[in-house]
């Protein structure tokens, strides 16, 4: 009994089914077989006559009955096997088949645009990988399973079966690794946008960072220093932060260049090249934008040190111009008290002073783009050599209103006419010489030179010595006013110093133009004429050259210009720079100094102190407000 042949599974399913139910029918005829075994035995037992003949019968019947059911059994297990080969088969060409559909995923040539397509294929293909590891891993396991059972239970296809065994876990390996080969590419296509795209967030961080470069320099004009150093500090640390990127861009790219060959080698090396030309240019500007807050700070420090000393400067010259003339002792006394104090307060700021004029100095020798302005701002601090003159005319005031308040004592001729009076007298005359020898010091601080600082201009600052608007005290003539005033009244008090005279003197180079001939006239020739000036003892010469003043031959003859009650000024708005007037009656002349500015100002500084001083029987005499305008006008 041989199975018919079958073309598919279906099929021997369907035969299997009918064999089936010929095994249950044969099963059936079981009973049949051995109601007649017991029907055998009792013809025996009675002793038919054919008892041999129906033994023999019932024997052949029983051995067709066993070789039935091994027919029926060996046709079920070769109906078994073939339909366990077709559905072994089915399932390796459904597992081949689903292999192949996802080599096809693993094998794809996608590695992505630019970053974010390469991250969204990554993420996807991992979620493909996981789910085909699990679901394949499941499948392969059962068809193994079934196979090995097929193999030990003797299938005679066991051959064919392991064949198909070997090819399907072939199958399955190979997608591992293509699986695992797309992994990895996905990974380094991943690792080479990243670096890209790191490129250009470096870059455009590094772009941010140049564009905040003129927004942190134009905070200059409305923040203070400590401010603008603190925004300078902020923005390096922020600046900082990418030094540490562009290290890992530099290691990411020198591993991924050994990766990478072609294009890619090429386009790493580009886009490395520019971050860090972009680096070295961001860092360039950043030192560059250092020294300019640097010296813009430095810049905001000297101009508020320089607006304080100006302004502390206006209020002493304010405060010694407004003082009223003493008319007693007493009130001399309380004036020299608080002039002490003043000349304290003015020695105490000379470091300050000093400070400023270094960190000036250090501005334009550092090239600072404030330099130009440094000069101007540097102007006013000559006021402190200006400031000395003026008190060496505070000092000469109150040194003339003591001599007027002890002028009567000394003209007066009365001798006493009684002991006790000649006694007072004497006490009192002991009191004025005490006074006097107190003030000996005040007379001598007249004869001392005040100090003018030499131009500045790069060398060094050194003092130099100009004479004081007045020479020592002399003895006056017989036919002066103060004739007496240094006499002693009995001829044993010590003599005072003699009143001051004019000895100003200054010469150089300047340039003359006539404005004005008289009121509401202009000059017939306004040009301007190069002459020797020489300012002597009051008066103003004009010569051709250094020569003219030895001969005494002055220029066009023109006699010498007496400055008293002449008035003087800087002009400021000027289209000409270093340019001061000078007015005497009626008339106004323009100067115009040499190209260093501290030269106008030391011409400026000895004729505006004669300008604006008048003569009171050969002492001075300082008008506070007059000169207190014309050094408003000088700033």
């Amino acid at each position: 009994m041989s199975p018919p042949p079958s073309k598919d599974e279906q099929s021997t399913l369907q035969l299997l089914k009918k064999h089936l139910l010929m095994e249950q029918t044969v099963e059936n005829y079981e009973e049949t077989i051995t109601q007649l075994s017991r029907q055998c035995r009792a013809l025996l037992e009675l002793g038919h006559p054919q008892s041999e003949q129906v033994s023999r019968r019932q024997s052949q019947v029983d051995w067709l009955y066993v070789s039935l059911k091994d027919l029926v059994e060996e046709r079920k297990a070769k109906l078994e096997q073939q339909y366990w080969l077709y559905q072994l088969n089915r399932e390796v060409d459904e597992l081949e088949h689903w292999i192949a559909e996802k080599e096809v995923v693993a094998g794809s040539p996608e590695l992505g645009q630019d970053f974010e397509h390469v991250t969204l294929l990554q993420e996807k293909f991992l979620e493909f990988a996981s789910e085909t590891g699990s679901v394949g891993q499941e499948r392969i396991t059962a068809i193994n399973q079934m196979v090995d059972e097929l193999i030990d239970y003797g299938h005679t296809d066991a051959a064919t079966i392991a064949e198909w065994k070997d090819g399907v876990n072939e199958a399955w390996a190979d997608l591992l690794e293509l699986m695992e080969t797309r992994a990895q590419m996905l990974a380094a296509s991943h690792e080479l946008h990243k670096f890209f795209n790191d490129c250009k967030e470096v870059l455009g961080q590094i772009e941010e960072k140049r564009q905040r470069l003129p927004e942190l320099a134009a905070r200059k004009g409305r923040t203070s220093a400590g401010a603008l150093q603190r925004a300078l500090g902020a923005f390096e640390h922020d600046v900082e932060v990418l030094v540490t990127q562009v290290r890992q861009l530099q290691e990411g790219a020198a591993q991924l260049r050994t990766l990478y060959a072609g294009d890619n080698a090429e386009a790493i090396a580009g886009r490395e090249q520019e971050v860090l030309r972009a680096w070295k240019e961001l860092l360039a500007a950043c030192e560059e934008c250092q020294l300019h807050v640097t010296s813009v700070a430095d810049k905001i420090r000297f101009v508020g040190t320089v607006r304080d000393l100006l302004t502390w400067m206006d209020g002493v010259l304010c405060q010694i111009g407004t003082r009223e003339k003493p008319r007693g002792v007493s009130s001399v006394e309380l004036l020299m008290n608080d002039h002490q104090g003043l000349k304290s307060e003015i020695e105490a700021r000379g470091k300050s002073i000093t400070a400023c004029l270094e960190l000036g100095k250090n501005l334009i020798l550092s090239k600072s783009p404030a330099a130009d302005e440094v000069p101007r701002r540097v102007r006013p601090s000559i006021c402190p050599a200006v400031l000395e003159v003026h008190q060496f005319a505070q000092e000469a005031v109150v040194a003339d209103a003591w001599l007027t308040a002890q002028e009567p004592l000394l003209k007066s001729q009365e001798l006493g006419s009684s002991v006790d009076e000649v006694e007072q007298l004497i006490r009192r005359h002991e009191a004025f010489r005490k006074a006097a020898a107190a003030w000996e010091e005040r007379f001598s601080s007249l004869r001392r030179l005040t100090m003018v600082w030499a131009p500045w201009g790069g060398a060094d600052v050194t003092p130099h010595p100009v004479p004081p608007p007045w020479g020592p005290l002399q003895p006056p003539g017989p036919g002066e006013t103060r004739r007496s005033r240094s006499a002693p009244a009995q001829g044993s008090a010590p003599p005072l110093p003699p009143p001051p005279t004019h000895t100003v003197q200054h010469e150089g180079f300047l340039f003359r133009k006539h404005e004005l001939d008289g009121p509401n006239k202009k000059a017939s020739n306004r040009s301007w004429v190069n002459l020797y000036c020489v300012l002597s003892k009051g008066d103003l010469g004009f010569y051709k050259d250094a020569k003219g003043q030895a001969t005494g031959s002055t220029h066009g003859g023109e006699p010498l210009l007496n400055l008293h009650h002449s008035t003087s000024e800087v002009a400021n708005n000027y289209k000409k720079k270093n340019v001061f007037k000078l007015k005497y009656v009626g008339v106004l002349v323009g100067w115009r100094g040499p190209p260093k500015f501290l030269g106008l100002v030391g011409w400026h500084c000895r004729v505006a102190f004669l300008t604006t001083s008048s003569t009171d029987e050969g002492l001075p005499r300082w008008e506070g407000d007059r000169r207190s305008s014309t050094l408003g006008r000088r700033k």
